[in-house]
């Protein structure tokens, strides 16, 4: 065994050796902040598409929905993934065009800096706030990735979870640091060939393990409520549970957070040719609704493998572990299997760190470009911005650290980071795209509120369980919308030439 984790061990150093090398491929290609942050609009409409959904599918595509699968069967996983399928598609349709053709005609690198340009605030008040909820958010969604990263290599190798974690962000940031906008973009891509990989792979090798197809099904339909989307399995009670309406559409809320991703929206505001944006759309939507359906059958399929005796029961707990349980159990066969089960790992990583070099990058963009610069007038030579810009990156990245030192569960860091940004931003983004009457009071007002409904629902409302259980994400998301348009029409009609704007991208980017 000791022979395939050196097999194992190295699958996983080429592919972070990889990673390190495109960063530094592209180091030279960053001449300014523009290029370290968006990549100089210049990203093809492949690289478009996989980069964002790489970028959006973090350590809870591998880790986070295999494990809801497992303890509690279809409902959750499931609504979940749908939600989200649906939400990917609408942001694609309705927001990836118009804010690339806004975003360019503003000249906006940021979304807190389009926020500024959209409405004249020439106080930078909206990129201020924006920027602050950028950093609040993105903290602990970077943690949830080294989280994921030290939980990985702790297991693996049977090595504590900090040093592990520490080790595997030190890549993230190197890349990163190195390369940039482009380097993340296109390691992003490259990640994403490696994701769907590793869930093929888990899919295959998991169903022949567990005794077939048949078997699979059988195990599942012996826990009572598991493969009902209206029920789901209680896995302390051993008994079917139930899933209300009100449970069903909250879980649903899910595809609203895309509306308001930063990492995901730079991508849009990157892409050379707008005109291309239809081939992106539709490779990314397919691509989703085939991995998250991969995710969740991996949940199931480790149920089985548990149920016939091949894996040892895992606690509730650790239910996240599964997919590193089954890589774990490939690479015992030979030297071949062991070398797959690096890919496997390899893909867990690359789940990662698709989404926090992404985040790293939007934070540090709020950091540098829209306080530094917007916000407090900072004036800084281009070598000057591109050093700040890779040690605030760098920063950040430790905070993350110092966050994610102990390990937790990566599916409810993602779930309240998501919600934050969903709620902060997604009714600003479309109201700033689709509503001509809109004024930076509205956006600033709608943020606020959005983002602070996220803590209130979250730590006093949701507690008092029944009919209040809702994700924060929807009753957040609701709040802002009403409050943005509210204040909106309560305050002054916005000017000429903001109008003028509107209506002439909205005529540029129709259809």
């Amino acid at each position: 065994m000791q022979t395939n984790h050196l097999f194992v061990m190295a699958s996983i150093l080429v592919y972070l050796g990889g990673m390190i090398i495109l960063g530094a491929v592209y180091t030279r290609k960053n001449r300014s902040t523009e290029d370290f942050y968006l990549g100089g609009r210049k990203l093809g409409p492949l690289v478009t598409a996989m980069s964002a959904e790489a970028s959006d599918m973090s350590a809870y595509l591998l880790m986070g929905l295999p494990g809801v699968a497992l303890l509690s069967g279809l409902p959750e996983a499931v609504w979940t993934s749908i939600g989200l399928a649906v939400g990917t598609y609408l942001n694609w349709r309705l927001v990836a065009k118009r804010i690339r053709g806004y975003s360019h005609r503003l000249g906006a690198v940021t979304v807190p800096d389009f926020f500024s340009r959209r409405y004249h605030d020439d106080k930078h008040l909206l990129s201020l706030v924006s920027a602050i909820i950028i950093i609040v958010f993105f903290i602990p969604y970077t943690a949830s990735g080294f989280n994921a990263c030290g939980t990985l290599f702790s297991s693996l190798f049977g090595v504590d979870y900090f040093p592990a974690m520490i080790i595997s962000a030190g890549v993230i940031v190197a890349y990163t640091v190195l390369g940039g906008f482009l380097a993340a973009s296109i390691t992003d891509l490259v990640q994403s060939l490696i994701m769907t990989l590793a869930l093929i792979v888990v899919v295959v090798f998991g169903i022949h393990a567990a005794g077939g197809w048949n078997a699979v099904v059988e195990n599942a339909q012996r826990l009572p409520g598991y493969l009902s989307l209206t029920r789901g399995y209680d896995v302390s009670t051993g008994a079917a549970g139930t899933y209300s309406v009100v449970t069903i559409i909250s879980t649903l809320a899910w595809g609203l957070g895309y509306f308001g991703m930063p990492h995901i929206l730079l991508r849009f505001m990157a892409i050379e040719d707008p005109n291309k944006l239809t081939v992106s759309r539709r490779v990314a939507s397919v691509w989703v609704v085939i991995s998250m359906g991969m995710a969740v059958l991996i949940g199931i399929i480790g149920g089985a493998m548990i149920g016939s005796g091949v894996l040892a029961p895992i606690v509730p707990g650790d239910s996240q572990r599964i997919i590193i349980k089954i890589a774990e159990k490939i690479a015992s066969y030979g030297t071949l299997p062991a070398i797959i089960a690096g890919l496997i790992f390899a893909g867990i990583l690359a789940a990662t760190m698709s989404t926090a070099d992404s985040q790293l990058l939007a934070a540090s963009s709020s950091v540098t470009q829209d306080i530094m610069c917007s916000a407090f007038k900072l004036r800084l030579s281009s070598k000057a911005s591109m050093i700040t810009a890779r040690c605030v990156v760098a920063v950040i990245a430790l905070i993350g650290v110092y966050w994610a030192r102990e390990e937790g569960s990566v599916f409810t860091i993602v779930s309240f980071a998501w919600a934050g940004f969903g709620a902060a931003f997604g009714p600003g983004i479309l109201l700033a795209l689709f509503w001509k009457r809109g004024n930076k009071w509205g956006a600033l007002a709608g943020m606020l509120s959005g983002g602070g409904m996220v803590f209130l629902w979250k730590y006093a409302v949701r507690p008092l369980g029944g009919v209040w259980d809702v994700y924060e994400l929807l009753p957040a998301f609701v709040t802002s919308l009403i409050v943005n348009v509210a204040v909106s029409l309560l305050t002054g009609e916005p000017s000429e030439a903001e109008r003028r704007e509107f209506e002439e991208v909205s005529e540029s980017t129709h259809g």
